[in-house]
């Protein structure tokens, strides 16, 4: 069993409240906006991490990240991108990416606005964790914390951690 913590647009900033549930979990994975390589490498000094860069992440975290993440977490297939487009009318190339990897979960970040739904035309669990940042549209800083057994997902939460 693997306790996972999903975050989403840190965008330079690591909020100490999170610190307590980055030691809590197994693992962290983020959807991308790192914005500063001091986040990945504080995130990587505590815990294993499976990060994608986003759309204001500069050269040096490009390089030491990709686009788009494709693993297996237990007997579960993972996606990782940053922009999907929008939930109901995904953009294509998250479009070929479902169609192709079929994964269980998809794992997106870039609207700031947590969702989690299945979608039922693709067959995935739909996860996007917010923002935990201090910048962006968001009121709340959230993400998500769920573990994963074998094939199943279970005890997904959401946790708040403080205005933005």
């Amino acid at each position: 069993m693997k306790k996972i913590l999903l975050i989403s647009d840190t965008h330079s900033f690591l909020d100490e409240n999170l610190i307590k549930h980055i030691l809590e979990s197994d693992e962290v994975w983020h959807a991308g906006d790192v914005g500063a390589e001091s986040v990945l490498d504080e995130i990587i000094k505590l815990k294993p991490l499976h990060a994608v860069y986003g759309n204001i992440d500069n050269q040096s975290i490009r390089q030491r990240l990709k686009p788009d993440l494709i693993f297996t977490c237990e007997q579960v297939k993972i996606c990782i991108t940053h922009d999907c487009g929008h939930p109901n009318q995904y953009n294509l190339h998250t479009q070929q990416l479902l169609k192709t990897e079929k994964p269980k979960i998809f794992i997106c970040g870039h609207s700031h606005i947590l969702k989690v739904f299945y979608n039922n035309p693709y067959e995935v669990l739909h996860l996007n964790p917010g923002a935990c940042g201090n910048y962006g549209i968001h009121k709340i800083k959230t993400a998500l914390r769920f573990e994963i057994e074998r094939e199943t997902i279970k005890n997904l939460a959401i946790i708040e951690f403080g205005k933005n």
